[in-house]
């Protein structure tokens, strides 16, 4: 599995201004599956598809932790 190579490819795209700039680029995920490619990462659609479903987990995790402390706060 490549989920290796997505984690380093957004931790790159995180402190590389220009490789950043070429994944913005992309206009659609076969144009970023290229683009990644290209330059050097072998990533997946698969790869995409778990991370955003991962993604959105960890969101719904973090809202549901924030609620929680919400509604603590105002009980006490």
């Amino acid at each position: 599995m490549s989920w290796f190579e997505l984690q380093r490819l957004v931790d790159q795209a995180e402190t590389n201004r220009g490789l950043r700039r070429s994944l913005r680029r992309s206009r659609s995920e076969q144009e970023l599956l290229q683009a990644a490619r290209l330059l050097g990462f072998r990533i997946t659609r698969h790869d995409l598809h778990a991370a955003r479903v991962k993604h959105r987990q960890e969101r719904r995790q973090e809202a549901r932790l924030e609620q929680g402390l919400s509604a603590q706060s105002q009980v006490g």
